[in-house]
């Protein structure tokens, strides 16, 4: 399932400073011109109050490229910022969302990602690390 998913995000684009009035519609023909819009979707909190970006994904992969001109064009008087949506970087999606509240390498850290980090990675690292070496020489 995730390669159509990563397929999908190579022909999206994430879309910043968008008008809190700006509905589905209006983005969708904002960008007409790029290319067949697939699907957009605005970014909204847990209240549902949007959050003033949104993502664009088109039918075609080339149609991004042309998004990306459309970057600091205005839409309701708002100069929009256009980014190519990123989730083809390997493990970036895994570390951030679902394994957060595990403390395993989302950081890609030896230890403990998320844990040991204020206390340098002393004392707190569970696998004895800090203790029998940093701290003893002998």
């Amino acid at each position: 399932p995730e390669s159509g998913k990563e397929e999908a995000d190579a022909r999206s684009v994430f879309v910043n400073n968008v008008d809190w009035g700006a509905t589905p519609e209006e983005v969708q023909q904002h960008f007409a011109t790029c290319g067949t819009v697939n699907r957009v979707t605005i970014l909204t909190d847990k209240f549902g109050n949007p959050k003033g970006y949104a993502y664009v994904e088109f039918l075609e992969a080339d149609a991004v490229d042309n998004a990306i001109m459309l970057d600091n064009s205005e839409l309701r008087g708002r100069q929009i910022k256009v980014m190519r949506k990123r989730t083809n970087v390997p493990g970036l999606k895994r570390g951030r969302g679902r394994g957060r509240g595990r403390g395993f390498y989302p950081r890609g850290r030896g230890y403990y990602g998320g844990y040991g980090y204020g206390y340098g990675g002393y004392g707190y690292a569970p696998r004895g690390r800090g203790r029998g070496r940093g701290y003893a020489p002998y």
